[in-house]
């Protein structure tokens, strides 16, 4: 059985249990990480030298970092659909998270980490203004883009590059700062919500 480990509250650890329940994978799952035991463990360490939740166990083979995690996940259990095998379907699924894991994770760093949390590393007044002005921009860039295309962020068909899209988005609705409004995101949001997945391990009541 898959063996997943990293504390549930995670926002990468969420977008593996995404795509595990999404996929039907059977896992079992050990909390680590904030709150719980440290990732500075060797015990831990043997498993993701960097010291980062999740890590993944699937028999002998041992993976780390989210997006790579989820893409491993699809490739051996999903369908054509999840992860497309047409080199240019996958490259823009594949785009799509990158850039949140790049883009979005950066700004948040900001925005939810520091102006949320108030994590002492990133808590200072610059840093969380910039935050803010990062990720409404991001996400406007989102909104435009589903203006284009949907119900998903590749189109009509529910993919890989909507793990970590959805929790970013999911995330920005717990910013606490005044927010423009963006429709076509807050119907993605609404289209995500159909999928008890998402409900399950994005939109939870969690950031």
């Amino acid at each position: 059985m898959l063996k997943i480990l990293g504390r549930a509250n995670s926002f990468n650890v969420r977008k593996v249990l995404w795509t595990c329940d999404e996929l039907g994978i059977a896992y079992e799952r050990e909390d680590w990480g904030r709150g719980h035991r440290s990732t500075d463990d060797p015990e831990f360490l043997k498993y993701n030298p960097n010291g980062l939740v999740p890590a993944v166990v699937d028999g002998d083979v041992v993976l780390r970092e989210s997006n790579t995690i989820v893409r491993y996940l699809a490739t051996k259990y999903g369908g054509e659909e999840f992860y497309p095998k047409d080199i240019v379907q996958r490259a823009i699924c594949e785009a799509w998270m990158d850039w949140a894991n790049y883009e979005t994770s950066i700004s948040l760093r900001g925005a939810f980490l520091a102006g949320v949390m108030r994590e002492d590393i990133w808590n200072n007044d610059w840093f969380i203004e910039t935050g803010r002005r990062l990720i409404t921009k991001e996400v406007g860039q989102i909104d435009e883009h589903l203006q284009s295309t949907g119900p998903y962020i590749t189109g009509e068909t529910f993919t890989v590059a909507d793990i970590p899209i959805g929790l970013a988005v999911n995330r920005w609705y717990y910013l606490q700062f005044e927010q423009p409004e963006y429709p076509a995101v807050a119907r993605y949001y609404e289209q995500l919500s159909t999928r008890p997945a998402y409900m399950k391990h994005g939109r939870n009541g969690l950031p």
